[in-house]
């Protein structure tokens, strides 16, 4: 299983990001995955997940602002992000989760099996 991120970088205040997740080595397509992200001597904090019918699901932090999305096709699940804040500084993880079925958020984020090596988002005021 491999997961690389890509996208990160320094944007203002009121930017935009839209970071990448190619995946291989499993069946993408049917596999839910989230977005998390981690701050220095935080928790890690699930951001977004994904089902393989593209359903979608968004921390309360973050909805209105992010959306996710997913190209089978091409092994590889997006995060668009929009409306920056300092807040979203964080290292940003792709992650395949073992999520069930679920109609909420409760769940989303709880159990990884894989995850990437992350790239850093830093939003400047």
């Amino acid at each position: 299983v491999q997961l690389v991120e890509s996208g990160g970088g320094l944007v203002q205040l009121g930017g935009s990001l839209r970071l990448s997740c190619a995946a291989s080595g499993f069946t993408f397509s049917s596999s839910a995955m989230s977005w998390a992200r981690q701050v220095p001597g935080k928790g890690l904090e699930w951001v977004s997940g994904i089902y393989s019918d593209e359903t979608t699901y968004y921390a309360d932090s973050v909805r209105g602002r992010f959306l996710i999305s997913r190209d089978n096709a091409k092994n590889t699940v997006y995060l668009q992000m929009n409306r920056l804040k300092p807040e979203d500084t964080a290292v940003y993880y792709c992650a395949i989760d073992q999520i069930g079925s679920s109609m909420t958020t409760i769940g989303w984020g709880q159990t990884f099996s894989s995850w990437g090596q992350g790239t850093q988002v830093t939003v400047s005021s």
